[in-house]
């Protein structure tokens, strides 16, 4: 059973609106030299849906959102495209499976512990595909661990701060229910 009760019309149009939004968030930070390693925008609607929607949806977020904004925007560039898209479906698919099998009777709780959860599995599975397939034998631990806490680390303040404040204010507007 999910945690925030919605039929498929309103988890479809939730879902939607996180593409849309992980697509025109970037452009507002990308006039910012690498703003988009350092703030981390699209990953905010791919987590949130994951967490609100569900796995099927976050997964699905994930993987359209980076392609459609690569497609439209050009951003992320093709050549980072396969390492972003598998990591933000990693992103989508583990904090909708977190947030439906954690039960701590806390919903701030079972928030975080899925969206940190789901945080480190994305970065994980992004330096592993990185070092294996993508960039093999120019990878290493020491770019890993730079890019995804080091440089990254704005982005993931701005993401436990925020995220956890729109799934309250979603719910405390009624617009999802547990």
């Amino acid at each position: 059973m999910y945690r925030f009760i919605m039929n498929k019309t309103k988890r479809l149009i939730l879902a939607g609106l996180c593409i849309a939004l992980g697509v025109v968030l970037p452009l507002a930070f990308h006039s910012i030299a690498n703003a988009g390693s350092i703030f981390l925008p699209m990953h905010i609607p791919v987590l949130l849906c994951g967490l609100v929607c569900g796995w099927p949806y976050g997964l699905a977020c994930g993987v359209l959102t980076p392609l459609l904004s690569s497609i439209f925007t050009g951003m992320p560039p093709m050549a980072y495209l396969p390492s972003m898209l598998c990591e933000l479906a990693v992103y989508g698919l583990v904090s909708g499976l977190l947030m439906r099998y954690i039960r701590t009777g806390k919903l701030i709780l079972d928030l975080y512990i899925s969206l940190i959860g789901a945080m480190l599995a994305g970065r994980l599975v992004f330096g592993l595909l990185n070092a294996l397939i993508f960039r093999a034998g120019a990878y290493s631990f020491a770019i890993w661990t730079t890019a995804a806490f080091a440089t990254a680390l704005p982005g993931i303040i701005i993401q436990l701060a925020i995220i956890p404040v729109l799934i309250l204010s979603l719910k405390k507007s009624h617009l999802i229910t547990e």
